[in-house]
């Protein structure tokens, strides 16, 4: 597995999405041991790069990831995420980056992860009720405490990344990228190039669409995550799947399977741009992986650069509103 920097922290490039094994998709926390050797067998296919969050579960995907690194936490980069839960009482799926809320927040991840220090912390959302130099500066305290090595932000808009970097400064943004969606690269990549910032990017393989696993609704169940997203609501998912059937065209035509093509186009973005896909088996952890020895060619890449863009926003209305693009 190659290698990356991004904004200096060192990691593989390709990392591993630990959501799945634990929350909002379909099968979540349906088979622990299978999702421990995922992540097992990830580290020993040289996928380091391990990405949780205190809101997955909430905890239990920490805890998860935690157990599953016991003994090799020195081969791995842990990158988890906070703001999504209010420690005060108010609890899950509220935005809190309060000073006070950040402390309580780290002390948990680290517990639940079994380490003593987090090598890249998100703000997973932007908290609009607090400064993002109020949050910035307590991430900045727990770095010099070495709780923290390096610090990031999720979701977050350019005015945001600049009022934050001015603080101390943000090693990655994490944010949706992918074939179906490309708005990144026409306003937050350039941004982050001049300030050396890198781009992890969370859902590159649509979601699992891009795939081709999935090819009706009804294969999700009642309570899965993206039967709330409008790309996959009645009418839009069905126009979306040619956006998959041209994906399934190049992969034939490289040797490939969809996610591996999906994976490699991404790779052709630049060295600063990391995905993350998630994967609760082993399988698809090494098949994924080895999207890192394609080379697409100048044909298959223009094919995939002009792939048509999707019906539907990426997140419900009350989601969006949550992200800074």
């Amino acid at each position: 597995m190659q290698r990356v920097s991004l904004g200096g922290l060192d990691v593989s490039r390709i990392g591993l999405g630990a959501m799945s094994m634990s929350d909002y998709y379909t099968g979540a926390g349906s088979d622990e041991e299978e999702a421990v050797r995922t992540l097992r067998r990830a580290v020993d296919l040289g996928v380091d790069f391990i990405d949780t969050a205190e809101i997955y579960g909430p905890f239990v995907n920490e805890e998860l990831v935690g157990r599953a690194i016991a003994g090799r936490r020195d081969e791995v980069v842990v990158a988890t995420k906070f703001g999504l839960v209010s420690h005060d009482g108010a609890g899950p799926d509220v935005l809190d980056s309060s000073p006070a809320n950040v402390r309580k927040a780290v002390e948990g991840s680290l517990r639940r992860l079994g380490t003593d220090r987090i090598d890249l912390y998100y703000q997973h959302r932007v908290d609009p009720g607090t400064p993002i130099e109020d949050t910035m500066g307590a991430l900045a305290e727990l770095v010099r405490e070495g709780k923290v090595r390096y610090v990031g932000l999720s979701e977050a808009g350019p005015a945001t990344i600049r009022r934050a970097h001015a603080v101390h400064p943000v090693t990655a943004v994490q944010t949706e990228y992918s074939l179906w969606s490309r708005e990144p690269a026409e306003t937050l990549l350039p941004l982050l190039r001049g300030m050396r910032i890198g781009l992890v990017a969370y859902s590159p393989l649509g979601r699992g669409f891009l795939t081709g696993a999935i090819r009706s609704t009804r294969q999700l169940a009642p309570d899965d995550f993206r039967l709330t997203t409008p790309r996959f609501a009645e009418g839009n998912f069905e126009r979306n799947l040619r956006i998959v059937d041209e994906v399934e065209a190049v992969a034939r035509d490289a040797g490939a399977t969809p996610a591996q093509i999906a994976l490699a186009w991404l790779l052709t973005r630049g060295d600063d741009v990391v995905p993350i896909p998630g994967t609760r088996r082993v399988a698809r952890v090494e098949e994924n992986a080895a999207a890192d020895r394609i080379v697409l060619t100048a044909g298959q890449r223009a094919r995939l650069d002009a792939l048509t863009p999707p019906a539907g926003e990426r997140y419900a209305e009350q989601d969006l509103a949550r992200t800074g693009l």
